[in-house]
């Protein structure tokens, strides 16, 4: 791969990087100097159309996002001149200050060398885990003659074999403990395999005789006496035959269960026709143990497949992802995450970056990987899992049937997962107290709003014109407060101006806010919508005499509109105070339209036959019952009209009227 570098974007020597090694690539992007005193854009427009990775940095040199491409200009011109449509992209463009990039050969390449560019700096815009804790794993030892099985958080080591992540330690140990029971294998924290590793280790030219040194010298540890370790320790087991069971307890850890109960099987059988019926025996009570996982675990698909399922989802600024790892039909485990991102990036965004960097950290790739949507790089993400599996990967959207039910079930766990963290650490208190102090900031008021309201009117032309009111206190819907209005004036087309004064006249009324059932003073008044609606509620509050902060938010933009300035208040994006005004701007929203659709849909069901005096909702019911439609009702006698069981002569005679009139 050869690489054109220089840190202010300018086209350096090129040099020769290997694609996987990160650490590499970034000294040599430090070695190329620094650029001239171009414009960033300028300095984009030298970058050349090859395939790679961009590296955005802050004033301070930091790297704050990486991404790749297929053509570096192309995509970093989108940045520049603000095309990218993401929210969060033109905050993030306020704080470059500069860029690197590195030219690799294709797309796979690109891939590999983001994750571990990611991996390396931790950008503050790239997806990553909320706590960016380490994982549990199940290693086995690979480098070793007679490798061991261990629980470990550590980072992958060369020559070691790891399977997870667990989200669940207990779990982890617990399978460990089962697996042992299942196939006896050493365990890398026993004293007497480590004694047997550092004999190895000293001696290698003797590893061909090692068993008979134990087996002289050796003494059996307690898990070889209780069944659960082979006896390394006493030379009672050779390499090769060690070897057979490390390879079943890779089976096992790997879900692939059905090859390991048949070699189990094969050779209880064998030790029977040998009248070894104490080993038969153990490999019974073996098989036991498998038959007792397998009848905990839910049966999931009718065929034998190997798919991970994975869910998100999103809130605010964090987002929770659940994995359903599916092995031979079976779920075997489902692992639960935190992610550092919610509402602040694309869905693409959240799903691609969290497959990227848990295939990254994990063996066990699967034959097939579920996700609720299509990613944009989807073949190079396919590819590279392929490449890690050495077999296909591929990656699918279920749209019916079992496995779109199952990714459902993986979305609900994630949710669970993200509110059981929110719970547990005070998010919402601390993200609520927050976004309080933040608006009283933003918007100059005398203290955090404790109490806001927030109206907005909802209609279809002028008909059906109601507001609705709700209210948060203390950063939270207070429901008992909320309160919707049937606008009075007679409108023939839609006026939110005459609407808005109305139902502010009607609820800041003397006797209003007198009236304990509708609540204190607020400390914050919101309207839904831009400078307009902000004049028009200011307008209706001074008649009043009322001197309420007031604030309007813009759907377009999320503009807060103020009095105090021409130019709207801009909050951050992804910031608490953002999401809080929102929030109560969104569910102001909710209850009008569901106000307006209920009184839509009453008067949808109104009928002339509400007017006719003796016909209520059961005899209407069973006239339409009866005719099928209001055409043949219309055409019936009278006579007929009163062959309707329930209907006497006298209504009969009353709808006839009625209905020719």
């Amino acid at each position: 791969m050869t690489t054109p570098l220089g840190p202010g974007g300018l086209p350096g020597r090129r040099v020769s990087v290997d694609a996987h090694d990160a650490a590499a690539a970034a000294r040599h992007v430090a070695e190329a100097g620094e650029g001239g005193g171009l414009s960033l854009a300028a300095q984009v427009a030298l970058v050349p159309t090859d395939p790679g990775c961009y590296l955005w940095k802050d004033a301070a040199g930091e790297v704050i996002y990486v991404g790749k491409a297929k053509n570096l200009r192309a995509r970093m011109k989108q940045y520049v001149q603000l095309t990218d449509d993401r929210e969060k992209i033109p905050l993030m463009m306020q704080l470059v200050a500069g860029f690197d990039y590195i030219v690799v050969d294709n797309e796979h390449e690109a891939l590999v060398l983001e994750r571990n560019l990611i991996g390396q700096y931790h950008p503050y815009f790239n997806v990553d885990y909320k706590d960016d804790k380490s994982y549990p794993y199940i290693a086995v030892t690979h480098g070793d003659l007679f490798p061991a099985i261990k629980y470990t958080r550590e980072k992958h080591r060369p020559g070691t074999r790891y399977f997870g992540p667990y989200t669940d330690a207990k779990a982890a140990r617990e399978t460990i403990d089962t697996l042992r029971k299942v196939t006896p294998i050493c365990s890398a924290t026993c004293a007497e395999w480590k004694r047997v590793r550092r004999l190895i280790q000293k001696r290698p030219d003797d590893a061909d005789i090692i068993g008979l040194i134990c087996a002289q010298k050796g003494r059996p540890c307690f898990d070889y006496h209780v069944g659960r370790g082979p006896g390394v320790c006493a030379g009672m087991i050779a390499p090769d035959e060690y070897a057979k069971s490390v390879r079943r307890v890779e089976r096992f850890l790997s879900g692939h269960r059905s090859e390991l109960v048949r070699e189990l099987k094969d050779d209880m059988a064998e030790a029977a026709a040998e009248l070894d019926f104490e080993r038969a025996g153990r490999i019974k009570r073996r098989l036991e143990v498998i038959d007792g996982l397998d009848d905990r675990q839910q049966v999931v698909f009718p065929t034998s497949v190997d798919i991970d399922l994975i869910g998100f989802y999103r809130e605010e600024t964090i987002a929770g992802a659940c994995v359903f790892v599916v092995r031979e039909g079976r779920t075997v485990r489902s692992c639960e995450f935190i992610l550092d991102k919610g509402l602040d990036v694309t869905e693409d965004e959240l799903v691609g970056g969290f497959v990227k960097r848990y295939y990254d950290e994990t063996a066990d790739i699967p034959a097939e990987v579920d996700i609720a949507i299509d990613l944009e790089d989807a073949d190079v993400v396919a590819a590279w899992l392929s490449d890690k599996r050495g077999r296909r990967c591929t990656l699918h959207r279920p749209q019916r049937g079992e496995k779109r039910h199952l990714l459902e079930t993986c979305e609900r766990n994630a949710r669970h997962a993200l509110m059981r963290y929110m719970v547990r650490t005070g998010y919402a208190d601390d993200r609520t107290n927050q976004a309080l102090l933040q608006l009283e900031s933003a918007l100059a008021l005398d203290g955090p709003p404790m109490r806001i309201e927030c109206f907005d009117i909802s209609t279809l032309h002028g008909r059906f014109t109601v507001a609705s009111m709700v209210v948060f206190t203390n950063g939270r819907p207070d429901k008992s407060q909320y309160r919707r209005f049937k606008i009075r004036a007679e409108l023939d087309e839609a006026n939110d101006f005459l609407s808005m004064s109305e139902v502010l006249g009607r609820r800041y009324a003397p006797e209003r806010m007198a009236d304990e059932r509708f609540g204190s003073r607020p400390d914050l008044l919101v309207v839904d919508g831009g400078k307009p609606q902000l004049t028009a509620a200011m307008r209706q509050l001074e008649q009043l005499g009322l001197d309420i902060p007031v604030c309007g938010l813009a759907k377009a933009d999320e503009e807060v509109f103020v009095p105090w300035d021409d130019t709207p208040v801009v909050l951050p994006s992804g910031s608490a105070s953002l999401y809080l005004i929102k929030q109560v701007r969104d569910e102001s929203h909710r209850f009008a339209i569901t106000f307006h659709r209920e009184l839509r849909d009453r008067a949808m069901t109104v009928s002339v036959l509400d007017e006719v005096e003796g016909v209520g909702p059961t005899r209407k019911k069973a006239l339409m019952r009866h005719f099928g439609s209001m055409k043949r009702l219309r055409a019936a006698s009278v006579e007929e009209i009163a062959s309707v069981k329930g209907i006497p002569t006298a209504v009969a005679q009353a709808v006839y009227d009625t209905l020719r009139a």
